[in-house]
């Protein structure tokens, strides 16, 4: 379960879709897009939900791997922070009649890997029409898309979703390779209830811009130098201002046999500055029984455990980091991930 000060924390990281929280080129995105669809109709919900709303409402099993707390941002039993914005979906519909595009933008959090392309707390935007006659969901994306990244090539390749029928992945083609952007399909009865037919799509915001902006790093859609910031105020392509040289240290800690690059990535993100880690990477990992015993001694390993070597890439966008302080964090990843290795 979340301690206070994590989820205090959790809490008061902007949201870049919400105006009210400053401008951003993210929210030009949106507004372009509701200009593109029918009769939008924007929802916004409290990040922390029931985890009803997140899981039982839209159909995920009990036993879907997705629940467990290694990858849900648990706050009590039957409150979590939401996991996808989907979780908006159910309520949302309750307070709606066809014919109507439901837009849902906001925060998410996941406990996921650290590099140049992910998050703990990425941006996602659900798109869900609901019709009182049954319309084409390659419609609905067409419109997306070519709105969001004129010009991109996508296609959709077969997918399953809780929350759907004839699931469909939505991918854009970017440098000779296929990128995912998106999932959706036909909106399944048990969370239409009462409505007689929708479309279901959800977005990652994040990549989209970056996508856009030609951004190849994501913790540059919240950076404070203002050479970076101003650069995130509409959607022209990104100028890349000087590259900075990158640290790189090697800590060996002892973790749980469960343990795997996104559960410590996000242990890692709470210990330090997520614009100064680039990214983690697992080197090796050796269980407790396979240590030379003076090792497991040394390192106090316990039965169910293992020994995790893992490789920090540090690097600040705006300037160098000195030695000291990359060693200081160095040092405050070791004594963190070992405070709280099981």
């Amino acid at each position: 379960m979340y301690r206070t000060d994590e989820l205090v924390r959790a809490l008061n990281v902007r949201d870049l879709t919400d105006p009210a929280q400053g401008p951003h080129a993210m929210q030009q995105l949106i507004a372009d897009l509701e200009a593109a669809l029918d009769n939008p109709r924007q929802v916004r919900h409290h990040p922390l939900v029931p985890v009803e709303h997140n899981y039982e409402h839209l159909g995920y099993p009990a036993d879907a791997i997705t629940r467990e707390a290694r990858y849900t941002r648990y706050v009590s039993e039957t409150c979590m922070l939401r996991s996808h914005t989907t979780a908006m979906i159910p309520h949302a519909l309750k307070e709606v009649a066809p014919d109507v595009t439901l837009v849902g933008p906001g925060l998410v959090y996941r406990r996921d890997t650290v590099d140049r392309l992910h998050t703990g707390t990425p941006h996602q935007l659900e798109i869900w029409r609901i019709s009182t006659h049954e319309e084409r969901f390659e419609d609905l994306v067409d419109t997306v898309v070519t709105t969001l990244l004129p010009g991109k090539r996508y296609r959709m390749v077969d997918a399953q979703h809780p929350y759907t029928t004839h699931g469909k992945q939505i991918d854009v083609e970017h440098d000779g390779e296929w990128v995912e952007i998106g999932e959706g399909g036909r909106a399944a009865r048990h969370v239409l209830k009462n409505h007689p037919h929708g479309l279901a799509t959800g977005f990652g915001l994040d990549r989209i811009l970056m996508l856009r902006k030609g951004i190849p790093d994501i913790r540059l859609l919240r950076n404070e130098d203002p050479r970076i910031a101003t650069q995130m105020l509409d959607l022209t392509e990104y100028r890349p201002i000087s590259r900075h040289p990158a640290a790189i240290r090697d800590i060996s800690v002892m973790a749980s046999i469960n343990d795997d690059v996104e559960t410590l990535g996000d242990r890692i993100r709470a210990l330090v500055p997520e614009d100064v880690v680039e990214e983690i990477e697992i080197l090796s990992e050796t269980r407790t029984e396979d240590l030379p015993e003076h090792v497991q001694e040394r390192l106090e390993a316990l039965p169910g455990q293992k020994n995790v070597l893992i490789r920090v890439t540090m690097r600040a966008p705006e300037r160098t980091l000195t030695d000291r302080e990359t060693n200081e964090i160095r040092d405050r990843l070791l004594q963190g991930l070992r405070a709280t290795a099981p």
